[in-house]
């Protein structure tokens, strides 16, 4: 079967949109954080770090600044996996990010 002509792949397109615009990427990665914190939405967290890996250096050199083999990234951002910090804070430094805290808020009673 033939590729048709121009036709670029959703994924493809997010990536170039995420390289392409640096707000999107931080508010894109600041809903896969949040999404980590929820069980039923785990593997989507985890996909949209798997993308900005991808999106920003790639897999390999997200890999190597972890100090960790490629195919226990790709693992570690699969549905079911479960990154070590060194693992996310890789992904967030290979993107120009870092990890920061906030207070969480509550209504209280």
């Amino acid at each position: 079967m033939s590729k048709l002509k121009g036709v670029v792949s959703h994924h493809e397109r997010e990536l170039d949109e995420l390289r392409a615009d640096r707000a999107l990427a931080v508010e894109y990665l600041k809903a896969a954080m949040e999404s980590l914190d929820n069980p039923d939405d785990r593997a989507a967290g985890l996909l949209a770090l798997r993308t900005m890996a991808e999106a920003y250096g790639g897999l390999g050199a997200v890999a190597a600044q972890a100090g960790i083999s490629r195919e226990s990234l790709y693992r570690a951002l699969s549905p079911n996996g479960n990154p070590t910090l060194k693992t996310l804070l890789a992904v967030l430094k290979t993107v120009g990010l870092r990890l920061s805290v906030e207070q969480e808020h509550h209504a209280h009673a």
